[in-house]
């Protein structure tokens, strides 16, 4: 059978997957999480609303068609990886789009679960409408991508601040995990389904609300912002990101899907050595440029 990942994605593929424990301790997988972690240079941050932020790029413009300002939340299942392993994503992200980016230092299950992580990025999306008071996107990574999209529909149900649009890299929005992808590529292409089910039990716990922690599943989506879903094609979660896509469409957002062939969960974090992951991040980045342009 043909391997459906690239040769260069298949050989990185398989060195994190040696190099990642299987699930159970937290410990363990936060420490191989921030293995590969190389020294980060000194960062603007601040106290956002009782949150720790890290602030990359210069302020937006005045005025209509100013520069969106970006609020960032972090994947690693609610429980892995932090300011220091997306530093070099959101840097580039800020430094390609020409945006600046706000990453959110939101706590972490299993320590504080469901709604914490959400309401920390709530917390600073109303933090950054107060100081910036330009257009605002909602954007993560997986997990941090589910926290993004279920602060848009609080900051809708809850008449937050306005949001502009939401940047989703390879979301996690079904805590069912029953999809075609999610049994296809349930191992071997690095990030695995057992992987998944055990972050959600340690994001909402033995009695928390799994529904109202999967925003692929709220009854409403009308009247969300501009969506761009990027997602991994060798990837468990794949089909609830087309699935929240397709929804959003159908409830008169305007949602683009970019799917990248050939490529495995997390592979933006592969950007300079990937082809894949360069271009994914310079399209999400000019898709940002022009949202409020």
């Amino acid at each position: 059978m043909t391997d459906p990942l690239t040769p260069a994605a298949r050989a990185l593929c398989e060195a994190m997957s040696a190099a990642f424990p299987p699930p159970g301790s937290p410990r363990a997988l936060r420490a191989a999480a921030r293995a590969g972690v190389r020294d980060v240079p000194p960062r603007h941050e601040t106290t956002a609303n009782g949150v720790r932020v890290r602030l990359y790029g210069a302020g937006p413009g005045p005025g209509p068609g100013s520069r969106p300002v970006v609020v960032f939340a972090h994947g690693g299942g609610w429980v892995l990886c932090d300011l220091d392993t997306h530093d070099g994503l959101c840097s580039e992200l800020a430094v390609l789009a020409g945006v600046p980016v706000v990453s959110v230092d939101y706590r972490r299950a299993p320590e504080h679960r469901f709604p914490a992580a959400e309401d920390d990025v709530y917390a600073v999306l109303e933090w950054a409408a107060a100081r910036y008071g330009g257009p605002l996107v909602l954007a993560g990574d997986s997990s941090g991508a589910n926290l993004a999209a279920g602060a848009a529909l609080r900051a809708r149900d809850g008449g937050g601040p306005p949001v502009a649009g939401q940047l989703l890299f390879y979301p996690a929005l079904d805590h069912r995990l029953d999809s075609v992808s999610a049994e296809a590529y349930a191992e071997g292409f690095f990030h695995t389904t057992a992987h998944m089910r055990w972050y959600w039990e340690q994001y909402v716990g033995p009695a928390g609300d799994r529904v109202a922690a999967s925003p692929g599943l709220a009854a409403d989506l009308t009247g969300l912002p501009p969506t761009l879903v990027v997602l991994a094609d060798c990837d468990p979660l794949r089909d609830e990101g087309l699935t929240y896509a397709r929804r959003l469409s159908s409830a008169g957002v305007r949602a683009e899907v970019r799917l990248h062939t050939g490529t495995f969960h997390g592979f933006l974090g592969a950007r300079g050595v990937l082809p894949e992951a360069d271009a994914a991040l310079a399209g999400a980045a000019g898709w940002l440029a022009g949202l409020c342009g």
